[in-house]
């Protein structure tokens, strides 16, 4: 499907990746993988053609549809949850008018034998057969599922989409890739947003996805579950083989290792030739066999060992002082935003060293009992902090407690303290930020190198109870790999809100699940929490399907009959047309006010002209549905 020739790319004279080579063919779910700034957004910009590359080419099938899950989106206002998903629907849509249109001028006009209403009849059939081809009677029920598929609720689908964060807006413009039946998936970290249950789903979709798949993540889990091929960038280089990602690293480091055994070898026999060389080449009776051996050398190919960027963060989590043994006491905390209620009468007691993992969906309220434990906004309720407990924070959106204007350096030099001021340069050092990278502004920085940022200033005061939520967002996998080994090192009281499994192994010894404002308590790890909720199975989708059909009715092959005969029966035809969308016309409008009756019976109930409306569209139903029956014995 896509072709991808020595491709390369440069920043500042720099090169980013250069003539990068590899195929993609359907079937194929690549995970793209690399330290941040490696190029891997880069590269998905590229495959979708929102930049071009210095050099090389990108050849793609002809009416390739491709779709791409970009970082930063913008919603019109205005529009609801389900609105915005039924823009994946374009020519659905556009036929859906067309027919509207259609339909509404049969309902109108009376020239039942004129040429121009059986061309309008014609014109209505081929759309509607069109229309039932392109999937139009199934898009409605195919729409809910993806929604109720990334964790939206019925009872969300006409909210507007203004209403939600920015992680659910993100999940909506998911749901319009899903449904829009590209043949290329592009997705930039599709996880950041879902929680377990939400990614659970994703994998199961893009498993049975029959095209091309192309994912940046650093979800180890995630890739090992969806993808069946790895293209690591690093260091300017691609490396491509046909596995997951861990059985991949385990691949990649064999070649390394064979590379370096062969490399060896081949420098041992280049020195033994080297000694020959300059044994030989002063001498007059050997000088001959000294110029063959010099010119055997020359051409000899030199073994190269792939390079690996092995540069990583240097963390650790320092106890400040020992607390008392009860860290954290909740008592009946509740708190609502407006009329919705996100947490109601939650009662929790933290001890000193417990590891405690926060789940659930979205929106039920982890971060939220996070937020208020650090005393973000008020709440009813109580929670009470225990003896000498020194909170460290790290909240999920870093944009909003970094100031964009502010280098590095600065950031750091303004949290320090009088004892640790020396140190930061050291500390940004440690976290991967050297030489003129301190003097960078915040606003400039990625969203790996923003949370990066965030935990070296979390360092700079002493902590023994830490808050962590989300923190992997964004990070690439060799660092959060050694943000877990820090935390499992930790000897403090550790609260912690994540949605990636794999990071979440081995990390906790109590889960707390959030559902319908209240907390369930796991006495175990994660995995135990997966057992107990049978997580491969947590949610079972409503897949009823409202189907309104219409269904267009066959033409008789008209024969042996008088041109005064074919002529009355043509008119039979198109006045039975106009019936039935007359029919399906007072069906919609009967159906809105029995809605209507539900909603608002009480302001309905005296008004008598309301009513009779309401039943002359039902006689007027009877009779038109009677007339219909005579005309089809007429034409049979």
């Amino acid at each position: 499907m896509l072709n991808i020739h020595n491709l390369s790319v440069s920043f500042g004279g720099t090169y980013l990746f250069e003539e990068v080579t590899f195929r993609l063919g359907s079937g194929d779910r690549v995970g793209l993988v690399g330290k941040n700034g490696a190029g891997k957004s880069t590269m998905l910009k590229m495959l979708a053609g929102d930049i071009k590359p210095d050099s090389g080419t990108i050849a793609t099938e002809k009416d390739i549809k491709l779709g791409f899950l970009r970082q930063d989106i913008d919603f019109e206002k205005g529009r609801t949850v389900l609105d915005e998903a039924y823009q994946a629907f374009e020519e659905i849509k556009r036929v859906e008018f067309q027919l509207d249109e259609i339909n509404h001028q049969l309902a109108t006009r009376t020239d039942y034998e004129s040429q121009s209403y059986s061309e309008l009849i014609e014109k209505l059939s081929d759309l509607t057969h069109h229309f039932e081809i392109i999937g139009g009677y199934n898009y409605i029920g195919e729409t809910e599922k993806i929604l109720q598929g990334l964790g939206f609720k019925r009872e969300e689908f006409n909210n507007q989409t203004d209403t939600f964060s920015g992680g659910w807006r993100m999940r909506i413009e998911l749901a319009k890739l899903l449904l829009q039946n590209n043949d290329v998936l592009l997705l930039d970290e599709p996880t950041n947003h879902l929680d377990i249950e939400s990614i659970i789903w994703l994998e199961g979709f893009l498993k049975n996805f029959n095209g091309v798949v192309v994912i940046v993540s650093h979800d180890k889990m995630f890739l090992d579950n969806v993808t069946n091929r790895t293209i690591e960038i690093s260091l300017g280089k691609a490396y491509d083989f046909n596995k997951p990602y861990s059985q991949y690293l385990v691949l990649r480091e064999e070649i390394r290792e064979k590379q370096l055994a062969t490399q060896k070898n081949q420098a041992k026999k280049i020195e033994e030739t080297q000694k020959l060389i300059d044994r030989f080449r002063y001498s007059a009776t050997k000088s001959s066999m000294a110029q063959s051996l010099i010119k055997k050398l020359d051409k000899v190919e030199r073994i190269e060992v792939d390079e690996d960027d092995n540069s990583v963060m240097n963390i650790s989590f320092p106890v400040s002082i020992t607390p008392g043994r009860v860290v954290i006491e909740a008592e009946n905390v509740t708190k609502a935003y407006g009329d919705k209620v996100i947490l109601e009468d939650i009662s929790l007691l933290v001890e000193r060293g417990s590891k405690i993992a926060f789940v659930g969906q979205n929106g039920q309220g982890k971060s939220t009992l996070i937020k208020a434990i650090v005393n973000e906004f008020q709440y009813k309720g109580n929670i009470k902090l225990g003896h000498n407990v020194q909170l460290g924070y790290f909240a999920q959106n870093q944009a909003e407690y970094l100031d964009g204007e502010k280098t590095l350096l600065d950031t750091m030099t303004d949290a320090a303290t009088d004892t640790n001021r020396s140190k930061v340069r050291d500390m940004l050092g440690a976290f991967l930020f050297r030489g003129d990278d301190v003097e960078k502004k915040v606003k400039v920085l990625s969203g790996g190198e923003r949370n990066r940022l965030a935990l070296c200033k979390l360092l700079l005061q002493p902590i023994n109870v830490l808050l962590m939520d989300e923190p992997t967002n964004h990070l690439d996998i060799k660092s959060k790999n050694v943000l877990k080994a820090a935390l499992q090192k930790y000897e403090g009281t550790l609260l912690l809100v994540s949605h990636d499994r794999d990071f979440l192994q081995g990390m906790a010894n109590v889960v707390y699940e959030f559902k319908d404002k209240k907390i369930k308590e796991y006495l175990g790890d994660i995995n135990f929490f997966l057992e107990q909720r049978n997580a491969q199975n947590m949610r079972e989708f409503e897949q009823k399907v409202d189907k309104s059909v219409v269904v267009a009715q066959e033409k008789k092959p008209v024969k042996n009959l008088s041109f005064e005969e074919q002529k009355a029966q043509k008119a039979l035809q198109n006045k039975l047309s106009k019936i039935e969308s007359q029919i399906q016309q007072l069906e919609k409008d009967i159906q809105n006010d029995d809605k209507e009756l539900a909603s608002n019976y009480d302001k309905h109930i005296e008004n008598a002209s309301f009513f009779s409306a309401y039943e002359k569209k039902k006689k007027d139903l009877d009779n038109l549905l009677e007339e219909w029956e005579q005309i089809q014995l007429e034409l049979e």
